[in-house]
């Protein structure tokens, strides 16, 4: 199924995408005494006996609604926790390579780039800011601080059954679906704090930077998350173009490395990072305003946005 969350009549609702892709059935107007309906959060911990619920109302639809009369929202806007991690080596490269941007000595040879040995040997990762979560056709908000605003191509999965010290070949079961990571970030900002050795924080952290969506697929309808195509495209331009094969750490190795002695939940986010050729600072190219990002992966979508600058409507 693919899940959305949208605003209808000034109210949140939850509901599955049909197969014309153009009607939602919305489950909230269609059984408004179901718990497991309330929102995205309360279907994920309501378990099978509520996924099964949902997919008999995508097969017999009570209430439908054009997707044109709706607007769609984060899946997940509120996720419980979020994690975004350095899965692409690739990325990392040419990342690094080119830190001659800001400053920071002279362009390199992504070939050279040496990664620490701890990168290879566990996933890595930092906490985002759970609040600050939209969804696609909703406007990024530049922040006042930046100069050098990026979009980043990733995908994400989210838990639907949690737990501690999760074995990696039980951790697939513990998937509820995926959806498309637009982590933008303020480039010139993050370069700025990174050498203090903790962050990233403002280069991340500020309204509007973590997109989701357009919806979250459950997990059944994505058999092999390491096979992905994932492009991005910049006001219909092709800037990127990669694929989920090179992650260097699956999501079974993150959710086993995250749960060591520490409890995950239901309703957590899981970044994969940026997919090799993923960004504009691995070409040195950054976004101006009013431009329109799209990222579209294999599977699960189109997510689109517009960045602008504060004080344009």
């Amino acid at each position: 199924m693919k899940l959305a969350t949208f605003e209808r009549a000034g109210q949140r609702h939850i509901g599955a995408l049909l197969a014309d892709e153009a009607t939602l059935s919305d489950f909230t107007a269609s059984e408004p005494a179901a718990p497991h309906f309330r929102d995205m959060l309360a279907l994920i911990d309501n378990g099978a006996a509520a996924l099964e619920a949902a997919r008999e109302l995508v097969r017999k639809p009570k209430e439908k609604v054009r997707r044109a009369e709706v607007r769609l929202l984060a899946p997940l806007p509120e996720p419980r926790q979020m994690r975004d991690f350095l899965c692409f080596e690739q990325h990392i490269r040419q990342a690094r390579s080119n830190r001659y941007l800001f400053g920071q000595g002279e362009k390199l040879d992504p070939a050279t780039i040496e990664l620490p040995t701890v990168w290879y040997e566990q996933p890595i990762y930092y906490k985002c800011n759970r609040f600050s979560v939209i969804g696609t056709e909703t406007d990024v908000q530049w922040p006042r601080y930046c100069e050098m605003l990026d979009y980043e191509l990733e995908f994400g999965a989210i838990l639907g059954t949690g737990g501690k010290n999760i074995r990696r070949e039980d951790a697939r079961g513990h998937i509820f679906g995926y959806c498309i990571f637009n982590d933008v970030s303020a480039r010139d900002a993050q370069m700025r704090e990174m050498p203090g050795q903790l962050g990233p924080a403002k280069g991340k952290d500020f309204d509007t930077g973590n997109i989701l969506g357009p919806w979250l697929v459950t997990a059944d309808e994505i058999p092999d998350p390491y096979r992905l195509t994932m492009v991005a495209r910049v006001n219909g331009e092709e800037w990127s173009r990669g694929n989920s094969a090179t992650m260097g750490h699956s999501f079974e190795d993150i959710l086993a490395h995250v749960s060591n002695e520490e409890t995950l939940y239901p309703g957590e986010f899981f970044g994969s990072g940026t997919v090799g050729n993923g960004c504009g600072l691995e070409f040195g190219r950054f976004l101006k305003d009013g431009d329109v990002v799209e990222l579209e992966i294999e599977g699960l979508g189109i997510l689109r946005n517009r960045m602008v600058r504060q004080g344009r409507g």
